[in-house]
């Protein structure tokens, strides 16, 4: 672990990484005990590594698994949340993007003019939140790293997109009565640290990237970050939360007066038609 100049056993390593997600858990108020979490799962290291983490700290836990209709890698994220979720008897809510929206990520993009990665996003956001309210959930967790949101803010100053700067935190509250509270208790930890987790306990993962990510922005960004972070250790976590200790808190308590109810679906959106609804309506009309 160069970031903290030392060495640990299988042993610390399970005790360094929930004390992270405790102090992360409690640092940002992300959620009570009684609270129903539900964790987005992929089949990715990150979000059953979240999962196992949240069981074993005793949280009310279930898992969300989109099935995006991406070919062998998705059929392969499918069975590995599926293996997890039963030998843990844990609860797994799974939505087809093909069964329910009548088309997979590849059809959706080609429809729509969207990439790839676009279209999931739409798809994944909306059903996450949709899901996670009519199931009654509190929470809505997922498994980004430190790695992850180092890179998404690096993004965001090259490009000084204030108003995601602004939001860019860890734990969101709902500024919606549609919209669930959405936390990252993975935030504190280092991709590789969470990679050792999962070897040592044992959860079989995906280990291959989603084939649509090839090229993508954010993977070029933790490259960059990747080469600065083998030359100075810790640079990710002092960009990353060197940001959090400056940022200016958003004033969430104003985003009400930016959505409305979509005029389709009823779900909160700052258009009239929802983007998923309007993906939606390309499908039907689609010959």
């Amino acid at each position: 672990m160069p970031r903290h100049n030392t060495s640990v056993c299988g042993n610390c390593l399970n005790d360094y990484v929930v004390e992270q997600v405790k102090r992360a858990i409690k640092d940002q108020a992300m959620f009570q005990r009684g609270d129903r979490i539900l964790v987005a799962v992929s089949g990715g290291k990150d979000s059953l590594s979240l999962w196992d983490i949240l069981t074993r700290l005793g949280y009310d836990t279930a898992g969300l698994h989109i099935q995006q209709g991406i070919g062998d890698y998705s059929e392969e994220s499918y069975r590995k949340t599926i293996a997890f979720s039963e030998s843990r008897g844990a609860e797994l809510i799974v939505h087809s993007l093909k069964e329910e929206e009548g088309a997979g990520v590849l059809e959706l993009a080609e429809l729509t003019d969207r990439s790839p990665c676009s279209a999931c996003g739409v798809m994944k956001r909306y059903n996450f939140n949709k899901i996670a309210r009519e199931r009654g959930f509190d929470v809505l967790a997922t498994g980004h790293n430190l790695d992850d949101e180092a890179s998404r803010l690096l993004g965001n100053v090259l490009r000084w997109q204030e108003d995601y700067l602004a939001k860019q935190s860890p734990s969101l509250p709902a500024t919606h009565d549609q919209l669930v509270k959405k936390v990252k208790p993975l935030y504190r930890l280092a991709e590789r640290e969470i990679t050792a987790y999962a070897v040592v306990n044992k959860i079989d993962y995906v280990i291959e990237e989603c084939p649509m990510s090839v090229g993508s922005k954010m993977l070029v960004n933790k490259e960059v970050l990747n080469r600065l972070e083998a030359d100075a250790p810790g640079t990710k976590q002092a960009f990353y939360f060197g940001f959090l200790e400056r940022q200016r808190p958003a004033d969430l308590s104003r985003e009400d007066d930016k959505l409305q109810s979509c005029t389709r679906c009823g779900q909160p959106t700052s258009a009239a038609i929802c983007s998923y609804c309007r993906i939606l309506e390309k499908v039907k009309t689609a010959p």
